[in-house]
């Protein structure tokens, strides 16, 4: 048992979910998802560890869910936002409705990944100009690879966890090219919800079909309504940045001047 730990009074918070990133396997944990989120005051906490598929009931939040949650600083993650959970204390606590959506992350949103750096940040929201979406086939050793890696994570549970099916990698590598105020990105699209899509499409439309309607949304139906990336960076290497979550978010508009 962790002493430092041990010694640490827990803190508390209430966020609301902004981003569910992929599954990654984990040595220690097994199958570990960070997540991150906003305070009503509009501070970013980022949630780790969060065995996502383990949680049931009131605990298995979605984007958009409020959440209280107890935490303590972690004792090697030095970025100011990061949050070591307790995974039993997390329960929702409402949901975000889509009217209040826009004024509570528009003050949140800056040109680019540098610019958050330079303002001490290391989670962001952007507006992403001319986005592409890209989805490219994974080689039969990269699927093998990862199939592999989630098998021996499935099997890293305690006696207390009920037993998960092992999770199915996308055989696609999905990315995102894009503008920002820095110049043109390519970046690897690390959001959940963008590969359950692709896996609930596919039962229903067909690989082809179902990539032609990811394209659909993501290259115009998202850009059109209003569309934020949310980046953070990487604890060991904080200058490389990583897009995390692909959220429809409306545009400010401008207030009437007669209202």
């Amino acid at each position: 048992m962790n002493l430092i730990a041990m010694s640490v009074t827990p803190r508390s918070s209430r966020a609301v979910v902004l981003v569910k990133a992929l599954p990654q396997p984990s040595r220690t944990y097994g199958e570990t998802v960070c997540c991150a989120g906003v305070t009503v005051e509009g501070q970013w906490k980022r949630l780790f560890p969060v065995r996502f598929r383990h949680l049931q009931g009131d605990s298995s939040f979605s984007r958009w869910d409020w959440v209280k949650f107890s935490y303590r600083p972690p004792t090697r993650d030095k970025r100011c936002e990061s949050c070591h959970v307790y995974e039993d204390s997390i329960t929702i606590d409402g949901h975000l409705p889509p009217d209040e959506r826009t004024r509570l992350l528009s003050p949140l949103i800056t040109g680019s990944a540098k610019e958050a750096m330079a303002l001490g940040r290391t989670l962001t929201l952007i507006r992403p100009r001319n986005t592409k979406f890209v989805a490219k086939r994974k080689s039969a050793a990269d699927l093998a690879e990862e199939r592999a890696a989630f098998k021996l994570a499935a099997r890293q549970t305690s006696i207390f966890d009920k037993e998960l099916a092992e999770l199915q990698p996308s055989p696609f590598d999905f990315r995102f090219e894009f503008d920002d105020d820095d110049g043109r990105h390519n970046y690897q699209n690390g959001d959940w919800e963008t590969h359950a899509m692709f896996w609930r499409w596919c039962a229903e439309y067909g690989e082809a079909g179902t990539l032609s309607r990811m394209r659909a949304v993501y290259d115009d139906d998202y850009p059109r309504k209003g569309m934020v990336f949310a980046l953070g960076n990487q604890a060991k290497r904080p200058q490389t940045w990583q897009l995390l979550g692909v959220i429809r978010l409306d545009e400010v508009t401008q207030p009437d001047l007669f209202s």
